[in-house]
């Protein structure tokens, strides 16, 4: 790798910004395409062997492991503008409309299956015949549901007060009870906020709720990718990299950044250093604190505050079909969010089923053979169909660090796109886009990063203004 300097004319004259992204995941991706549209040169830096972060494949045989399932929904619009970008968008298209069996396996014969739909009614109709005909609570328990709903839809997301209060308490306050949280509120919320209700921060729950389930009849439809995830994040987004003009480098890990005298960045890899007039670090969080340097940020070790939450991630393979629809939830067992990712992974024979276990604290460690006694009874509980199949392979993905924990009070330890050191800007889930940890939080920050760089630089962030609309 040569060093990158900023080219010049025949007059000598500095013509072409340049610019280092570290960090290949969603939000670092981001960056450097929407850097490179605006005519800024762009190197990419990614410590790892592949783009794309913690939404990543790798190879298990012949099969193709996504490490863990994602999905997004519609109201996802940064999100769904990466896809458009990186010609993606039909490989993970979304449902017509919201739809989530749910099963619940301590429930009588007939009203195991549960489902939260919509029509097309304005908000807030559209949920009103799914919440009626809702098997897994009470009729009390469903009219409390709709008053706490609206409820939620008077908060004000701009008020500070709301991060520094915890979802469970606020529930509870509005009269919900503890089956409501189980099997309506958390059966949401640990999914997109990777924290059960009294533990995660009111404005975060309320931001998801609101967003989701309150403000568009189809903000809620789902989806999800129908190839590995390698292929959207990696494969794809490196095309879209190369013809953008963006020189990508993977297995380079950055050992530290400095601003020279003149205003520019020096940015240090192994054996080489690169030049240029600003940088955006895309990295997790703890590893942004230990590359910023001195002055950055007024309180750099309040990154160090915010904690991490784990998904755990159980892969089942089975000689025959045992689910005949795409995914579903559990209650009242162990088993969350159950996938099938059969004909994504490639397998050809059987049926591959993907479970994905948020707020993983308990089990993130837990070794392979407990998990296996745990959680293939459950799926023969919920699943007559896994009761006489072979299980053909089973094993685990585990993100230790998956996403940051959204605990009450982390609002204020996020910090934005933006550090008082011209020329350094932030970007990552964990950054302050008023979502949680998901990829449509990665890829607002990598927007919001490339669009305070543009500023700065005085390039033009026409094409940004759609995304940043919708955003």
């Amino acid at each position: 790798m040569s060093e990158v300097t900023r080219p010049v004319d025949t007059t000598g004259r500095l013509d072409t910004a340049t610019a280092v992204v570290v960090g290949g995941g969603l939000a670092g991706i981001t960056a450097a395409l929407a850097l490179a549209d605006a005519g800024v040169r762009v190197t990419l830096l990614e410590g790892r062997p592949r783009l794309g972060g913690l939404a990543f494949s790798f190879q298990r045989g012949d099969l193709t492991v996504d490490n863990g399932q994602h999905v997004y929904l519609r109201c996802c619009t940064a999100y769904r503008w990466f896809l458009d970008r990186v010609d993606g968008a039909s490989l993970a298209p979304l449902q017509d409309r919201l739809d989530v069996p749910v099963l619940d396996a301590e429930a009588k014969p007939g009203r195991r299956l549960g489902r939260i739909g919509r029509t097309a009614l304005p908000v807030p109709l559209h949920l009103a015949k799914s919440l009626a005909t809702y098997p897994h609570l009470s009729l009390a328990e469903r009219a409390k549901v709709g008053r706490a709903a609206l409820a939620l839809k008077g908060l004000d997301l701009a008020d500070p007060a709301l991060d520094a209060q915890n979802f469970g308490s606020w529930l509870a306050a509005h009269g919900q009870s503890e089956r409501a949280v189980e099997a309506l509120w958390d059966l949401v919320g640990v999914a997109t906020l990777n924290a059960v209700a009294g533990d995660s921060s009111l404005g975060l729950a309320a931001m998801v709720f609101k967003t989701g389930l309150l403000s568009d009849p189809g903000a809620a439809d789902i989806g999800w990718a129908r190839v590995p995830l390698g292929e959207l994040h990696d494969t794809l987004a490196r095309k879209a990299l190369d013809t953008a003009g963006v020189r990508t480098e993977v297995r380079t890990r950055v050992t530290s950044i400095s601003q020279n005298e003149n205003g520019r960045w020096s940015v240090q890899v192994p054996g080489e250093t690169l030049d240029a007039d600003t940088v955006v670090l895309a990295v997790p969080h703890r590893e942004a604190h230990d590359l910023l340097p001195e002055g950055a940020l007024d309180a750099p070790e309040r990154l160090l505050e915010i904690g991490t939450a784990p998904i755990l991630n159980v892969h089942v393979i089975y000689d025959r079909t045992v689910l005949t629809r795409p995914f579903f939830a559990a209650l009242g067992s162990p088993v969350q969010w159950v996938f099938d990712r059969t004909e994504a992974s490639g397998l050809r024979e059987g049926q591959y089923l993907a479970l994905s276990q948020s707020a993983a604290q308990d089990e993130i460690d837990e070794p392979v053979s407990v998990l296996r006694e745990r959680y293939l009874p459950e799926l023969e509980r919920l699943l007559p169909g896994a009761r006489g199949a072979e299980v053909k392979d089973f094993f685990v993905t585990r993100e230790r660090t998956a996403t940051f924990a959204p605990t009450p009070g982390v609002g204020r330890l996020r910090p934005g796109a933006r550090t008082k050191t011209p020329g350094l800007y932030l970007a990552g889930a964990w950054t302050a886009t008023g979502w949680p940890a998901t990829m449509e939080s990665a890829v607002r920050s990598g927007v919001s990063a490339a669009g305070a760089a543009l500023g700065a630089l005085g390039r033009p962030r026409d094409h940004l203004f759609e995304v940043e609309e919708a955003a």
